[in-house]
């Protein structure tokens, strides 16, 4: 089950941000699209047996996610805001996907701190197509599959030149503490919360939902 509907750009390049709400750059032309999805997340409970603890899979439950999205086609850049979602733990974030500079940035804005990953491309969508297929769900013909994809991200250290992330990773992340991530192997979602001190951030640039988990070491 998936709802597009449109809304006006998100304020001005100077506006003030207010709690828990997205000041994402502007610059050129783009239209704000606030769309929502709905997808299956696979839920686990510890349980003991006998002598042997074991994870145990539950039915999954069907969640919605929503956010906002503004692609600037010409600078091959999506632009994504994610406000709190009312079932989950996660945090709202400002995210930049920059296929030019070949960079993601996420604005963790419950912790006002940055990060920085190289683009994972095979996750996600150029800004041309991604606009596409905000517009096949518009119009109907394109209903996307309703599943949960899980990433996580370690903490490495900290940027001390912003300007080599180019203007909008910029905007988006000055004044602010900004930190490298590294991609880790996938381990299960209970080993990952007792390990690292973590934080979640569920949005979408695709046919799925993320889950990134951005952990400290």
């Amino acid at each position: 089950m998936v709802k597009l509907t449109f809304s006006t750009a998100l304020g001005q390049k100077n506006a003030k941000k207010e709690k828990d709400e997205a000041l994402i750059p502007q610059e050129g032309e783009g239209t704000t699209h606030f769309c929502g999805v709905s997808y299956q997340e696979e839920r686990y409970a510890m349980q003991e047996t006998g002598e042997e603890e074991g994870q145990v899979e539950l039915p999954a439950m069907l969640r919605h996610l929503e956010e906002h999205v503004r692609i600037l086609e010409e600078e091959e850049v999506a632009l994504i805001n994610v406000p709190v979602p009312e079932f989950s733990d996660s945090d709202p974030a400002d995210i930049v996907h920059d296929f030019n500079r070949r960079l993601t940035a996420y604005l963790d804005l419950s912790l006002n701190k940055c990060y920085v990953i190289p683009l994972n491309t095979s996750i996600v969508m150029p800004p041309k197509d991604f606009l596409e297929l905000l517009a096949n769900i518009k119009a109907g013909t394109y209903l996307p599959q309703s599943y949960l994809v899980h990433e996580q991200m370690v903490v490495t250290e900290r940027v001390r030149h912003m300007e080599q992330l180019g203007y909008f990773i910029n905007s988006l992340c000055t004044g602010k503490d900004t930190y490298r991530l590294q991609r880790r192997d996938t381990v299960s979602r209970i080993q990952k919360r007792e390990a690292l001190n973590c934080h979640k951030i569920l949005h979408f640039e695709n046919k799925f939902v993320m889950e990134t988990l951005i952990c400290e070491q």
